[in-house]
């Protein structure tokens, strides 16, 4: 029999989120259970294994197809496993998932986890080109995909089952768990190429379990509620958050696509009391008419991440839900690397806050010195689940055992962090430097805006200058407007010459602005 002084050190997530009461105490049995899960099939496979061994008949997922309880959910996972294995998929094969947030790709990651194999996540945005680029890059051996992206998908040469075939292959095999395999997979997910060519970012699933301890040391999710996650499971936010919510015997409530009004009814319905969102996902949820009059008295928590929360969604959030919110920071190189709470937010509005047990986040400046208190540095982390090392080869750029996240940011008096833009992002015009994300905050707190973005583009006399692209809402700011507006309240060298007026700006999945999909607009300057 396993004992508590003989479980891997893989639990001690799991560990800290009893300590913190926010997991009722696991029996002696179940603990074990759990254990050898863990080290047979990794935490991707124990994902959906956990709960089956607590919460057999408790109901686990909840999407457009219905609900399956935590034990329907993972004896689909074990049949796919079985199926999977049948068909020669195992230790050393790469598994690609191309889904969108549904029960199949849960499926997908657990099933292929409990063979030993390795699981990729794949953008849904992927054109053609760059899903073969990936699938090329990373090894896939075998891919998992939703029938809309057949066409994406044609001509790649190797097994590819749709959802309606994975449906096949889990009736028609044994929901029994599979044996363990020799050894677990790594888990590996893309980064979101927001500044160049997306890269793999492998990381052993053994640091994953980390994750769960440094999140509930900041954020009170509690156990058994529901969790609606609303960004991409292929995301780093999206898939902590539903890994999370499993572990904790939440209910998780998914929608392939997200649709605000659609996302309240669910909320409701499912009485969640946990809503994990990206920021502009935040916006529109608190545009919808008659938001006030949802019924949200169980929503206790809201997280958001994923993208830059600037202060005056923050307040509109705050304002709209209580003090729930939570602003996650992270990135995939590192996993979490801070976390706001709702008193953060409130002393210091737009803020990342401060790291999590375990976690050490230093601000340096270009001697790799730490700068004083409100000097503005480059980002440098070392978190308990950070990766190796890029799949193709090379990582990132490392100071005394930190990591670089290649934002640029500052500390406050407080400690609390804040994120002034990538390092990558800076402009400088006539020798200023300027941060976009100081402009882009600023326009974001107009009223007649409801996004903006800032960039710089090539300028005969200063080098660069500052370009702005606004959203305006309905009778909103004219271009004039909106340069007056930013003269009035910062330095003259961070005015927009330029100021284009769109529709929407072009954002990923995970909701980021992708600026180098900006139209290049030629305009006379001033």
């Amino acid at each position: 029999m396993v004992t508590r002084t003989r479980i891997s050190a893989e639990l001690n997530g799991l560990r800290a989120a009893v300590r913190a009461g926010m997991v009722g105490p696991m029996p002696p049995k179940a603990l074990a259970a759990t254990a050898r899960a863990l080290r047979g099939y990794g935490p991707l496979g124990a994902a959906t294994a956990l709960p089956a061994h607590r919460f057999p008949d408790r109901t686990g997922l909840v999407d457009e197809r219905g609900s399956l309880t935590f034990g329907e959910l993972d004896r689909r996972c074990n049949a796919l496993a079985n199926a999977l294995r049948s068909r020669g998929i195992g230790v050393g094969d790469t598994v690609g998932i191309l889904c969108r947030n549904h029960r199949g790709l849960l499926e997908a990651m657990s099933g292929a986890a409990k063979t030993g194999a390795s699981v990729l996540f794949l953008n849904t945005d992927f054109a053609a080109p760059q899903l073969r680029d990936a699938v090329e890059r990373e090894g896939v051996t075998a891919l998992v995909h939703d029938e809309e992206f057949a066409a994406v998908v044609d001509g790649l040469e190797l097994p590819c089952f749709t959802e309606t075939g994975l449906d096949d292959l889990i009736e028609g095999a044994d929901g029994a768990p599979p044996p363990a395999p020799s050894r677990p997979g790594s888990m590996v997910i893309l980064t979101s190429g927001t500044s160049g060519r997306p890269k793999g970012a492998p990381r052993p699933q053994s640091r994953s379990m980390a994750l769960p301890g440094g999140i509930l040391s900041k954020v009170p999710f509690r156990g058994g509620g529901a969790m609606f996650v609303g960004p991409p499971l292929f995301h780093g936010l999206g898939l902590t958050s539903a890994i999370l919510a499993l572990g904790l015997g939440s209910t998780l409530v998914l929608r392939r696509r997200f649709d605000a009004g659609k996302v309240l009814d669910d909320l409701e319905a499912h009485r969640c009391t946990s809503l994990i969102a990206v920021p502009v996902m935040l916006s529109r949820l608190l545009a919808v008419p008659g938001l006030e009059t949802r019924d949200l008295s169980r929503l206790d928590v809201v997280m958001t991440g994923g993208a830059r929360l600037d202060a005056a969604l923050g307040g509109r959030a705050l304002a709209a839900f209580g003090p729930s919110l939570h602003n996650f920071y992270g990135s995939t190189e590192a996993s979490c690397i801070t976390i706001a709470t709702p008193d953060d937010l409130a002393a210091a509005p737009g803020c990342v806050g401060r790291p999590p047990a375990g976690t050490t986040v230093a601000v340096l400046g270009d001697n790799d010195r730490p700068v004083p208190a409100g000097a503005t540095g480059r980002i440098f982390v070392d978190t308990p689940a950070r990766f190796g090392g890029y799949t193709g080869g090379g990582g990132k750029e490392e100071v005394g055992g930190l990591m670089a996240v290649g934002d640029l940011g500052h500390l406050d008096a407080g400690g609390r962090l804040h994120v002034d833009g990538r390092a990558d992002d800076m402009i400088v015009s006539g020798g200023e430097n300027v941060h976009p994300g100081e402009v882009e905050d600023l326009l974001a707190a107009h009223p007649g805006v409801e996004e903006a973005a800032v960039v710089g583009v090539p300028d005969e006399e200063f080098g660069q200058r500052l370009r702005a692209y606004v959203v305006p809402a309905s009778g909103g700011p004219t271009a004039d407007d909106v340069r007056s507006h930013v003269a009035a309240n910062l330095a003259r060298h961070k005015v927009p010459r330029d100021v284009v007026l769109l529709d929407r700006l072009p954002r990923n999945p995970a909701g980021k602005v992708l600026k180098r999909d900006l139209p290049d607009v030629p305009l006379p300057p001033g």
